[in-house]
């Protein structure tokens, strides 16, 4: 190892799996450059372990605590400071590695976020809700950690943030039906955080927040440049906004009355 090498941080990769063979093996391949790759599983069938393995990843089984939890879990089983978080659909573009790995011969702030692409119906938006949706993925843990959201989480960090170049480009392969089962469970998910906050909303807010939402993302945020896979996916997007302010209310209404 050269002296170059040496002065670099050492960095773990963290990933949080359930049934991800079909992507995960992209994912790991892109991270040749890390000191060590953390799999926390919740209970896969596939061959998502034997992918794991064969990266050589330290694999730790556990049971589902939600999306927070679970990732901050996984960043303690880690034996680096420097924790690079990821899904098992997502992965490191060249120019994304590149700035990473000159990053850890000298970090100067906590944390570092960097844009994320997401592909949609087989395009990768580049435009509106699906982009640059930035993307606090690497810090370290002595200074930041994943919040306790059971969905919607984020890292919550006490120093300075600074952004990286390159993307993290997002590919789950789902189709539309399965997208929306997701956004189902998602959108139940997060009006029962509202409803545990003592959140409010009334017939304004579930008219209004989608609309408003439609116009940012497709017109100020130029969504409209992404075709027809970019207006499906933030009329989507509003559609979610709806829902979860619909079944807030619904959820009000029933302790209400039951």
């Amino acid at each position: 190892m050269g002296i170059h090498e040496q002065m670099r941080v050492a960095v773990s990769a963290v990933l949080i799996t359930k049934n991800a063979d079909k992507q995960l093996e992209q994912c790991l391949q892109k991270l040749s450059f890390v000191d060590e790759i953390v799999v926390v599983d919740s209970g896969s069938s596939d061959s998502t372990l034997a992918i794991a393995s064969a990266y050589q990843a330290k694999v730790i089984h556990q049971e589902w605590l939600g999306f927070g939890p679970q990732k901050q879990f996984a960043v303690s089983q880690a034996s680096h400071d420097w924790v690079l978080c990821l899904d098992a659909d997502e992965y490191l573009s060249e120019e994304l590695s590149l700035s990473i790995n000159r990053m850890l011969e000298n970090p100067q702030a906590a944390a570092y976020r960097f844009p994320r692409c997401n592909r949609f119906m087989g395009r990768f938006l580049k435009h509106g809700e699906g982009y640059p949706d930035w993307s606090l993925r690497l810090f370290d843990r002595r200074r930041a950690r994943w919040s306790d959201d059971a969905v919607h989480e984020y890292v919550i960090c006490d120093g300075p943030v600074e952004k990286l170049g390159g993307d993290l480009m997002h590919e789950s392969g789902e189709d539309i039906a399965l997208y929306l089962s997701k956004q189902n469970r998602y959108t139940s998910l997060q009006a029962e955080q509202l409803y545990k906050r003592g959140k409010k909303v009334g017939a304004g807010k579930l008219l209004f927040s989608p609309l408003l939402r439609f116009f940012k993302f497709y017109f100020v945020r130029r969504g409209f440049l992404d075709g027809l896979p970019g207006l499906v996916h933030i009329s989507i997007g509003c559609f979610n906004s709806y829902i979860k302010y619909a079944k807030l209310i619904e959820l009000r209404r029933l302790n209400k009355n039951g």
